[in-house]
């Protein structure tokens, strides 16, 4: 496991230490763990809900694969 340590405006500081409180999350770290794990998850929503929106719109790749990714090369 990797430790980051970032900086943090002391009103994001005291939410985490009330969230804490409160038994929402075990540790700041915790919280902090979570809140990226959403963040990926809602990132990852959004790129299929992207892709599914452009199928939709027709704007979607056809053909041999070979032969567009060699177009991008």
């Amino acid at each position: 496991m990797t430790t980051v340590s970032i900086p943090l405006k002391q009103h994001l500081n005291d939410y985490l230490d009330e969230q804490v409180k409160l038994g929402k999350a075990s540790s700041k770290a915790d919280l902090i763990r979570r809140a990226i794990i959403k963040y990926k998850e809602d990132d990852f929503v959004a790129t299929i809900n992207t892709a599914r929106q452009e199928i939709k719109d027709g704007n979607i790749l056809a053909g041999d694969l070979d032969e567009l990714a060699a177009g991008f090369e």
